[in-house]
């Protein structure tokens, strides 16, 4: 059993072969990039990042998984507060929006890497479990929200697709570097939500 100081430092050198490797992969794709690229963008020999992922598959899976499993995460306090839907939903989205915009590229890389490498983020399902997490607590959500008449009734996955299109466009649109406050983004959702 690793001590818990071994434990932080192991996560630690993961996490700078994950954020190497984003960038190998935004810079040269998927298909072109090398292990060998991978371990010297994260400032470690090839044998450390073969110790800690076989391949570059497991590497660009590694960080799917290290994606979704901090947005699901990072909610799970607002989640089990005891307020009405309609404010923990928009507590939620926007909390979701911050943990985003403090990664962008590697939130940029996550929504899009499936499209374009389909076969290989099916190879593992953890990131998808996350993912679909994430989906239904929303959805969840927004069904208790239409239950106690806050939100319009509708198909909660229509109102999720209406709110993925504004999410996406709040946060890939811009730079990243300039943010709507709490207020600001909890107008746009409610209008959405109630017009």
């Amino acid at each position: 059993m690793l001590s818990q100081r071994k434990e932080e430092e192991r996560k630690y050198r993961q996490n700078l072969i994950l954020n190497g490797a984003l960038q190998i992969f935004k810079d040269k794709g998927l298909e072109k990039a090398t292990m060998e690229e991978i371990a010297h963008s994260a400032g470690f020999g090839t044998a450390t990042l073969y110790y800690y992922f076989p391949s570059k598959d497991d590497v660009f899976l590694a960080i799917l998984v290290k994606g979704w499993k901090t947005l699901l995460e990072g909610i799970e306090d607002i989640i089990n507060l005891d307020i009405p839907s309609e404010e923990k939903f928009l507590d939620t989205i926007y909390e979701i929006a911050g943990i985003v915009l403090k990664e962008l590229n590697l939130y940029r890389f996550l929504f899009q890497a499936p499209q374009v490498y389909p076969s290989i983020s099916e190879q593992n399902s953890e990131w998808k479990d996350y993912q679909n997490r994430l989906y239904a607590t929303l959805q969840g959500l927004l069904k208790d929200g239409i239950k106690e008449g806050a939100f319009p009734k509708v198909k909660p996955e229509l109102l999720m697709k209406g709110i993925g299109g504004i999410f996406h466009t709040i946060l890939f649109m811009g730079d990243g570097k300039k943010s709507m406050s709490k207020a600001e983004f909890k107008i746009l959702i409610s209008e959405l939500l109630t017009n």
